[in-house]
């Protein structure tokens, strides 16, 4: 009975302590990042962020550090380089044409590696003394955007940037000494610091030639003061109060390109208090993964995947500028970021925006798409310089506000790079059907574009469309045998498509003279060039004979969808002859992007097993610790000769694309139910995946049987949806009128907001 007594007693205390309140409640999940030490390394430190601020959580020697960035933390200094005279496509293609290229690679390309900027800089570095023991435990815990760290001796921390003010918090709790968090300042004074990370950082910040920032320390706050160049500054505010074991305090970053001043935010953030933060915090975080979820039995691609969704939830926002190289998480290594963490458009931007589609995050896609439509003048004024035409292309490489960067021309200057972005546009329109987007933003963007087209191109002797010089990202390096005479399949894809997409929007608006004159333009384009095994070749009398990280030749299947399996068995040779061409020549220079594109590409044809393995393989070997896509194989086993570990973002979002594009495909304008899911995935499932024309779709698969699906039309319209192999409509409900299937095809017409239901047998 005394035993009984104490038991009761025990309990009581146990379920005391359950119900006692969390000031930062935590949902942890089975993809949560944890480990049992703090990483060593800054690229392996865990991620916090909210688009325009963010946050690494790894430790410095002994010291627990925090580093901080801002997205607009930029050295904008003009290239001088590209001015003058010279700066003329016409210029290039006669230096070309005498074989000449060496000045074109001095005014160009030569600088971007000779100067330090322009160029993304790093913040600066919060770093806590502490002095107790051994960690036992980090979590990410992914459902709060939340870092939580344990030591031994009962110490914890929790530590997150708010969801939508430039702010981060941090909470020790059971200090059994007073801490003071430093400010740790970028080392602009020092310019011979060199990498050793093999990381292909940049030169040391002390050749940007700044001045040491200031520091000023009061009671319960630091604040530093760096200025940059041409005026540009900004400032990091830390504040902080300690009361007997607990240590809380709020800091942030602020530019002066913005009216945010840090020493204000951080006082109304101490004002608002860190509960009432995390509670407008969680409330971005709640709707964010209320949007879309998967279930997949591969623990190792779920865990990835939402790793993923993690990241694109705290890089990218409606009115945040786009995900650069490295987003809100630069290098903090006292160098420069791997290519200067700008704005790569040949392949980084693209391929970190295709989750926002199926992925159904249409509104944090926007960031992408607002920051290129504000920054139209500034392209218009380079491509009336540049390629001396009107209409619209977008540099390849450029900077925070859309100015040319340089590097190697054929890429970073391409002659179709605003053709690729454009297709973000048009995507943005097909998923969301929303036609004051498609009246306002796609296709006026779409027709500067096609405008600039149509006048760079020339009609040859035998009435086809072609540009004067042609490249295909990265083939050739910066060459001069990297200009091809006759067109690439890059060129051409990019050029078909935006004249093809040009005229249906058009056409959408009722625009039919426009629509007639975007589809004869694009019809003088030649077909694309195929090798002698069927296969797409890098251009006519140029077959994909050797390992490359770019798939640029294979546009056409993913991510143009130009060559689609639902075309029948023409446009399937071709595909299967492709896919086998990358295989065979196999995957000794790919990066970890090439793995997350081609899983994507295996998924258009339907090979669920090849886009697993090619994801898995991405996961496995080319991620850091933390998710972090690093390019080169971290496992050294023969997935590729890339060893190095440049972090850079587009390999993680593709990856994530690739799992929604084996679960679910709408790009033919009919749509298909786990089209590219392994034999093995008995029991698999998601919920409100988003098709083109507005649908959203949630199904699941049971014991190898899809049971039902739900689709969601946000404005209603005709849906067509393959029916499953080996399934049979059992009813269908919610549905405007009488459904009728055809060739294997569920048609019927949909109420807006009202949610159809298929039941299958």
């Amino acid at each position: 009975m005394k035993r009984e007594f104490w038991i009761t007693c025990i309990s009581v205390c146990l379920l005391a302590a359950c119900c006692e309140k969390e000031s930062l409640p935590v949902t942890p999940t089975g993809s949560d990042l944890q480990f049992n030490h703090l990483a060593k390394t800054w690229d392996e430190g865990i991620p916090l962020g909210n688009a325009t601020v963010g946050a690494l959580v790894w430790q410095r020697d002994s010291a627990l550090r925090l580093s901080l960035d801002r997205t607009d933390l930029w050295d904008l200094r003009p290239s001088d380089s590209i001015a003058g005279e010279n700066n003329r496509f016409a210029w290039v293609c006669e230096q070309v044409k005498k074989k000449d290229y060496l000045p074109v690679q001095k005014k160009f390309d030569h600088p971007y590696d000779a100067f330090p900027a322009p160029s993304k800089i790093p913040g600066a570095a919060l770093e806590f003394p502490l002095k107790i023991g051994k960690v036992s435990s980090v979590h990410l815990f992914l459902n709060n955007a939340l870092c939580e760290v344990v030591w031994e001796n009962g110490t914890k921390l929790k530590t997150f940037v708010h969801a939508s003010e430039p702010v981060g918090w941090f909470v020790f709790e059971n200090l059994p000494d007073t801490v003071s968090p430093e400010i740790v300042a970028p080392r602009y004074s020092n310019p011979h610091e060199i990498a050793g990370d093999n990381s292909h950082a940049g030169p040391a910040l002390g050749r940007l030639g700044y001045e040491q920032g200031t520091m000023q320390k009061e009671n319960g706050t630091t604040t530093f003061h760096q200025e940059g160049w041409g005026g540009f500054s900004y400032d990091v505010v830390v504040r902080w109060q300690q009361k007997d074991g607990t240590l809380s305090g709020v800091w942030s970053l602020t530019s002066s390109l913005v009216t945010d001043r840090a020493d204000r935010e951080t006082a109304e953030a101490m004002e608002r208090g860190v509960e009432a933060d995390y509670r407008s915090h969680m409330d971005f975080w709640k709707d964010y993964w209320a949007q879309s979820s998967v279930s997949l039995p591969d623990t190792v691609l779920q865990k990835q995947y939402d790793n993923e969704m993690y990241k694109f939830g705290s890089a990218t926002r409606e009115d945040s500028y786009p995900i650069s190289l490295q987003a809100v998480w630069t290098a903090d290594n006292g160098l420069l970021p791997p290519w200067k963490g700008d704005y790569h458009h040949d392949l980084n931007t693209q391929l970190s925006y295709w989750p926002a589609y199926t992925g159904n995050h249409l509104k944090e896609g926007m960031g992408y798409l607002n920051t290129l439509w504000n920054q139209r003048d500034v392209y218009k004024k380079y491509t009336r310089q540049y390629f001396e035409t009107d209409g619209m292309n977008v540099p390849g490489v450029c900077t925070l506000t859309g100015e040319p960067m340089g590097g190697w021309i054929q890429y970073s200057m391409s002659p179709t790079v605003g053709a690729w972005l454009a297709q973000h546009f048009y995507l943005q329109w097909k998923y969301s059907a929303d036609r004051t987007f498609l009246e306002e933003r796609a296709y006026p963007f779409l027709k500067d574009v096609v405008t600039y087209l149509e006048q760079i191109s020339v009609i040859d002797a035998n009435g086809v469309r072609k540009l004067p010089l042609s490249s295909s990202p990265e083939i050739f390096d910066n060459s001069i045998d990297a200009w091809f005479k006759d067109m690439t399949n890059f060129d051409l894809s990019l050029m078909h498509f935006a004249f093809d997409a040009a005229s249906e929007l058009a056409s959408e608006l009722s625009l039919a003279d426009e629509a007639a004159h975007w589809k004869a333009v694009g019809a003088q384009l030649s077909d694309l060039s195929l090798d002698e095994d069927g296969a797409l070749a890098l251009a006519k009398g140029f077959p994909y004979e050797q390992s490359h990280r770019h798939f640029s030749h294979a546009m056409s299947i993913h991510p143009l969808g130009l060559v689609d399996w639902s075309q029948g068995e023409k446009s399937q040779k071709i595909i299967k002859a492709t896919l086998k061409k990358l295989q065979d020549f196999g995957p000794d220079y790919w990066c970890g992007y090439s793995y997350s594109w081609f899983g994507n590409m295996k998924a258009r044809a339907f090979d669920g097993e090849g886009a697993a393995e090619a994801l898995r393989t991405f996961a496995e070997c080319f991620c850091l610790p933390n998710t972090f896509h690093a390019n080169g194989d971290q496992t050294k086993s023969g997935k590729s000769k890339f060893t190095y570990r440049p972090f850079t973002l587009e390999g993680n979002f593709a990856f994530a694309a690739g799992v929604q594009e084996m679960l679910l495909q709408s790009h033919t304008g009919v749509i298909r139910i786990f089209p590219a899911i392994p034999a093995a995935w008995q029991d698999v499932a998601f919920d409100k995946l988003r098709a083109m024309g507005a649908f959203l779709v949630s199904a699941e698969k049971v014991a190898g049987q899809v049971r039902q699906v739900r689709i969601l039309p946000e404005q209603g319209g005709t849906l067509r949806l393959a029916i499953p192999e080996g399934c049979k409509v059992a009813s269908v409900t919610g549905n405007k009128g009488k459904e009728r299937v055809e060739e294997g095809i569920l048609i019927l017409e949909t109420q807006k907001g009202e949610t159809v239901t298929v039941a299958l047998l």
